[in-house]
């Protein structure tokens, strides 16, 4: 009955010391939160900063996985690079000893003291300022943390218990097992305060758990990176790189840890015991000098670590999105010449792309059919992505182009931007069914007819836009004009029957919305390619410039 009695105490002191903990950390996070935010943001490639900024923050909200959490936020939002979050997750673990030197202060006297701030923080709590509640939440927190700490002293110094925990850890005897151990504890519990409070108080107890004692708070770096992990999973690639970085390397940290405390540990502990210290002070200070060598040697290497990470961990869909790109690569910008042919050629192709996503998605529409969503969702994808390569590359070769085909390139620019519109407007068709089967709503038979004639031009000018871009002949150019006037006669003309049909109730006047926003962008469509076209004579894609050209000839 008695040793039922120690370990319910051992339980339910552990339960309150994480519950003061939680509370301790929710008020400074409620009363720092902001400030931490806007100093993330201010990061700058200093390392030492950074590092100091990780360390500062998990100080203040005692939780390493919170401060690498956001971590991990920051740089799937782009707001951190791989050399600033790498630095901050360094400083991030060094934060957490914080936790295990107020832990170490249960062994004084003056630790009674400490709890008493339970009570102080519970009068603070009756004020009606926010700013005086949070700290009041501090000082509960506080408080209850070491009340928590107290009762697992007492469980710990419990004769039955201690002789238990000693006839255990003695029958592991092997370090790498120990360290193994204390990551397991701290990526169940996923925190390594937690892990680190109970190994301190327990060596506490029992001097001779000491270098077990070692081992465990070593694996417990390892086990704090488990919140981490987790929200990197379905972070972008820049946040699993800096993540799966920070777990390699410290596993290797604590591995070289252990392995140099294992060798020297006679010596070592020898000396440790001979200072007449409080172990658990010593085993708190240890998990400080620890951390402090750790980031001395990692923050020299974090260049080298990137471009390793670089390499160990791939962008799948970054490296599937660059398949895409048929026709240009950097290996051509020293030949300009060739580099505009094969511009223009993987300008066709996200060309192509557009039409297809055009007529792919008005058929969603037509035929309630969404067997083709994620094909033009996909290539929605890479139009997006092609745009954005081909911008980056027009920049790069039009510093060494010359007078002429810089004039391409800002033309270049300008069709580019059409297509990927026309892209847009291919995957608004795609929403727009979605939200017509999830209504129950289709257009009638002769809306249908009508629209067709309207595609049919489109088609038509699909073809007149592609043939005066690659050609180059302003003949077409007639035709595409006079094919985009028919358009807007066209959409008011579609507009006036629907409405119509309203009157005379053969349609529903719930479908006049749609009716309405498919006009619209269909007609874009027709602007977008009537830019295109016209982007052979002038640099913006318009034909006023064809029409001056015009007036020009005839002077002449």
């Amino acid at each position: 009955m008695e040793i039922t009695k120690v370990i319910i105490e051992l339980l339910v002191g552990l339960v309150v010391f994480v519950t003061g903990m939680n509370m301790m950390s929710h008020g400074l996070k409620d009363s720092a939160g902001k400030s931490i935010r806007k100093l993330f943001k201010k990061i700058k490639n200093k390392r030492l900063v950074a590092a100091g900024i990780g360390a500062g923050t998990t100080a203040i909200i005692q939780s390493s996985g919170a401060t690498t959490v956001m971590v991990v936020g920051f740089l799937s939002a782009g707001a951190l690079t791989f050399v600033q979050g790498f630095s901050v997750m360094l400083g991030a673990f060094l934060g957490t000893t914080v936790t295990g030197l107020l832990v170490s202060l249960s062994s004084f006297s003056f630790s009674i003291f400490l709890m008493a701030m339970a009570f102080v923080g519970f009068i603070l709590g009756f004020f009606k300022s926010t700013t005086i509640k949070s700290v009041g939440e501090i000082f509960v927190g506080f408080g209850i943390l070491f009340f928590g700490l107290e009762a697992m002293k007492g469980a710990f110094n419990n004769e039955t218990i201690q002789n238990a925990l000693v006839s255990f850890i003695s029958s592991i005897n092997f370090p790498l097992l120990l360290m193994v151990i204390g990551a397991l504890l701290t990526a169940i519990t996923q925190s390594s305060s937690a892990t680190n409070g109970i190994v301190i108080v327990m060596v506490g107890a029992n001097s001779s758990l000491l270098p077990s004692g070692f081992y465990l708070v070593l694996g417990a770096t390892i086990g704090a990176l488990m919140p981490t992990i987790l929200a990197a999973v379905k972070s972008d690639i820049l946040a699993k790189r800096v993540t799966y970085s920070t777990v390699i390397c410290r596993v290797f940290g604590a591995l070289i840890g252990t392995l140099i405390i294992w060798a020297v540990s006679k010596p070592l502990f020898n000396f440790i015991y001979s200072l007449n210290m409080s172990v658990g002070l010593v085993l708190a200070l240890f998990t400080v000098i620890y951390n402090l060598i750790y980031i001395a040697i990692m923050l020299p290497l974090v260049t080298p670590v990137e471009k390793l990470a670089n390499k160990l961990f791939k962008d799948r869909e970054q490296e599937k999105k660059m398949q895409s790109l048929h026709f240009i690569n950097n290996n051509l910008l020293n030949t300009p010449s060739i580099a505009m042919i094969q511009v223009k050629k993987e300008i066709e192709s996200m060309f192509q792309m557009a039409k297809s996503n055009t007529f792919l998605g008005l058929d969603c529409i037509f035929n309630k059919d969404l067997s083709k969503a994620k094909e033009i969702e996909d290539r929605e994808e890479t139009i997006d992505f092609i745009n954005n390569e081909i911008s980056k590359y027009l920049i790069l070769l039009s510093s060494k182009a010359n007078i002429d085909d810089n004039q391409r390139i800002g033309s270049y620019y300008h069709v580019i931007n059409d297509i990927e519109r026309i892209g847009d407007h291919a995957y608004n068709f795609l929403e727009m069914d979605r939200k017509l089967q999830n209504e129950e709503l289709a257009f009638s038979d002769v809306a249908k007819k009508e629209f067709e004639s309207f595609i049919d031009i489109l088609k038509k000018m699909f073809d007149v836009a592609n043939k005066a871009f690659n050609d180059g002949d302003i003949s077409d150019l007639d035709t595409l004009k006079s094919l985009e006037e028919e358009t807007d006669i066209l959409k008011d003309k579609l507009a006036d029957a629907h409405f119509e049909r309203i009157k005379k109730k053969e349609c529903k006047m719930v479908l006049s919305p749609f009716h309405s926003n498919l006009l619209s962008e269909l007609e874009r469509v027709a602007d977008h390619l009537t830019n295109i076209g016209y982007s052979i004579i002038s640099p913006t894609g318009d034909d006023i410039a064809h029409n001056k050209k015009i007036i020009s000839d005839d002077i002449l």
